[in-house]
This record gives structure tokens, C-alpha cells and sequence, in this order.
């Protein structure tokens, strides 16, 4: 199959399938013929699990790496378990920074919905954020 079959059948674009083409993930044939890159079911199970990688937060380079032992024929399981732990790790790290975040905007929009609007000086370009800054 070409690039847009590929891509139509795992509801992607074009260009993922040339990206993951470009990284060595997916290894086409060429067509004599025409040059055309020819995708193989072994193409269309890979990009489905890289797919499928992706949404469970797996990196790039950590689906290279688990591609790498199974084309070895060794259990990418171990590090499968290795990886998502640290992704888990690093989303939960990325969670209570949000959360942080959060908290610091709820109260900023409360201090400033007390406060009054104030044209910049040459000193000042918002005194809402400067003050806020400040103050914390």
C-alpha cells in the first residue's frame, strides 16, 4: 500500500507516515516502477503500535528503543515496564507543577478583581503582575 492507504486506514496524515518513515520506524519497499515507497502489513502493525505507544505517553525515542529489541526477537516487556515508570514519574512531576500553577492563578484572579486597572508608567508596564510578583 502507499503512504496515504497507510495513513487512511490508521486515520493519521500523510506526513506521520513520512515522519515515521524518516526515523527508520517504518522500512518500505520502493516500486521499481515508479520509485513509489510501498507500505506492508508489517508497516501497517508497527505504526498501529507506535500509535498506540504514543497515546500511553511513550517518547519517541523509547518506541526506537522497544521496536529495537523486538526486531531482535527479545521481550521489549522489561523495558516497556522500565519506561512507562519513568514517564509516570515524569507526568506526575508535570501534574503538581500544574497544580502549583494553578493555585498561583486562582490567586492572582482573585487579588486582582479587587484591584483597579492602571496605565504604565516608566517604571511600570502592569502593576497587577509586578505587584503580584512581589509580593509572593
Amino acid at each position: 500500500m502507499k503512504v496515504l492507504e497507510l495513513a487512511k486506514q490508521l486515520g493519521v496524515t500523510a506526513e506521520t507516515v513520512r515522519f515515521y518513515t524518516r526515523i527508520g520506524v517504518l522500512r518500505p519497499t520502493k516500486d521499481s516502477a515508479n520509485g513509489y515507497r510501498i507500505y506492508s502489513d508489517k508497516d501497517l502493525r508497527r505504526l498501529r503500535f507506535v500509535l498506540n505507544a504514543r497515546q500511553l505517553g511513550f517518547s519517541v525515542d523509547d518506541i526506537k528503543e522497544i521496536l529495537a529489541h523486538a526486531d531482535r526477537q527479545r521481550s521489549p516487556c522489561p523495558t516497556v515496564r522500565r519506561l512507562i515508570e519513568r514517564r509516570l514519574h515524569e507526568t506526575e512531576q508535570r501534574f503538581s507543577e500544574t497544580q502549583r500553577l494553578r493555585n498561583r492563578m486562582q490567586e492572582a484572579v482573585t487579588q486582582w478583581s479587587r484591584k483597579p486597572d492602571k496605565a504604565p508608567t516608566g517604571h511600570m508596564i502592569c502593576h497587577l503582575i509586578e505587584e503580584f510578583a512581589e509580593g509572593n
